[in-house]
């Protein structure tokens, strides 16, 4: 595990040293007003079971280096940013601790987070204590609001989130299961976490949407992350005729349950999951067996998007992040990006920089086109902080250029977004 970098170490430098933000002397020079640094916080898993979600994070830093360091211009004053990135370590209790760090020490202007409802909850839940305006992503709305035990008719104050909803996943699940012969038994595997008890909630989770579909859901119960073994869950499934496994599993979780149940003679026709297999580094991690499983997709180079801060579409993003990584594309990237699209867009719009309040009222009232698609806050009780993005279905396939390959076979949510093949079964 790598060492987490010192509390005031602006992240997102080159190997040289040189900083994210331009000295406040330099925007004098150049423009004859400089006002104050403004600084943003970030939280993400950069090492743990969930590191391959803040995979992008860093490169995002490091290439909107340049369009960071032109800093904003607010009241006739240009302002520098400067970006302070902390490791969660995939852990609540740390999230909660560099949060902290950040809004207590580091006196940060904005809060910025990714990543399951294990980072993004304990942040939140950070700055909404201490009053620090906060964007987060990456995690559905619903463990993100009612995990935090969100009244749905006052909503937070200080608290804004961007992503889909268990809603949504439904819908591309079932659509992609209804487009295949199966008996529509399926079989649930909820972690006994924030998003696990999300999605196996009887009354707000998957039980009433897929009964509502003619879809027969067989719930073994919780199990902890990390578990050694899933015989009982496979036992259940065997018993109950199960022809699709669906959950929100961790990437570790996902390959004992597929080496296990292949062992054990357990051959569903579909496994469509969320979390577990989002990812390159995940899927080659899996190997064969993660071959033809099925996942949401929220972001990907065939978005008909194009960024606020760059201009570069979807596809100009994914291939920048390939050539300066030498890796595959990930979906995170643009969800990463558009975290500072939204920050740079709150600050340029916020009547006074030095109130907190101010740029919180900023966030709130966001209406912006990014390379993840519009989002905007502002609907009536917990809908007011939270914006939904475009969600699609992908299988994981044998690739040309790359090992695997995530392709695009159902797009009926979001018809705008290209699909670039048919779902097979297993």
């Amino acid at each position: 595990m790598r060492t987490p970098l010192p509390r005031r170490q602006v992240l997102g430098q080159l190997a040289a040293g040189s900083a994210i933000a331009l000295a406040p002397r330099a925007f004098a020079q150049m423009t004859g007003s400089s006002g104050r640094t403004l600084r943003i916080g970030m939280v993400s898993p950069q090492t743990g079971a969930l590191a391959a979600f803040g995979e992008a994070d860093r490169w995002t830093l490091e290439s909107l280096k340049k369009t960071l360091a032109e800093g904003v211009v607010v009241n006739g004053s240009r302002h520098p940013i400067e970006v302070l990135l902390k490791d969660s370590q995939s852990n609540p209790n740390r999230a909660a601790e560099v949060a902290n760090d950040l809004i207590l020490k580091d006196k940060i202007d904005l809060m910025v987070v990714t990543s399951t409802p294990e980072t993004t909850n304990p942040v939140a839940d950070a700055c909404e204590l201490n009053e620090v305006p906060c964007l987060s992503t990456m995690a559905p709305w619903q463990p993100w609001f009612f995990g935090r035990k969100g009244d749905p008719a006052k909503g937070f104050n200080w608290t804004y989130h961007f992503f889909w909803g268990l809603e949504d996943v439904i819908a591309v699940f079932t659509n992609l299961w209804k487009s295949v012969a199966t008996n529509r038994r399926v079989g649930g595997l909820f972690p006994n976490d924030s998003d696990g008890n999300a999605w196996g909630d009887p009354k707000l989770g998957l039980p009433p949407a897929l009964a509502a579909q003619g879809f027969t859901l067989a719930d073994p119960g919780r199990y902890q992350n990390m578990t050694q073994t899933f015989a009982s869950h496979i036992s259940a499934f065997k018993r109950e005729g199960v022809d699709i496994v669906t959950g929100v599993v961790i990437p570790p979780d996902m390959k004992t349950f597929l080496t296990q149940a292949r062992q054990q003679g357990f051959k569903p026709k579909v496994v469509s999951v969320a979390k577990a297999l989002l990812y390159p580094a995940t899927v080659e991690a899996v190997g064969d067996l993660a071959e033809g499983v099925t996942t949401e997709v929220w972001w990907s180079p065939s978005h008909p998007y194009a960024s606020s801060l760059t201009k570069q579409s979807a596809k100009a993003l994914a291939d920048a992040y390939e050539a300066g990584t030498k890796k595959q594309w990930t979906q995170p990237i643009g969800f990463s990006h558009t975290l500072f699209e939204l920050a740079v867009d709150a600050f340029k719009r916020t009547k006074d920089v030095g109130s907190k309040a101010a740029i919180r009222d900023a966030v709130a009232t966001t209406n912006l086109q990014t390379v993840v698609g519009p989002v905007k806050f502002g609907g009536a009780g917990s809908m007011r902080n939270v914006s939904k993005t475009p969600l699609v279905g992908g299988q994981w396939v044998k690739g040309t250029r790359t090992r695997y390959e995530l392709v695009i076979v159902n797009n009926q949510s979001a018809p705008a977004i290209p699909t670039a093949g048919a779902l097979r079964l297993l």
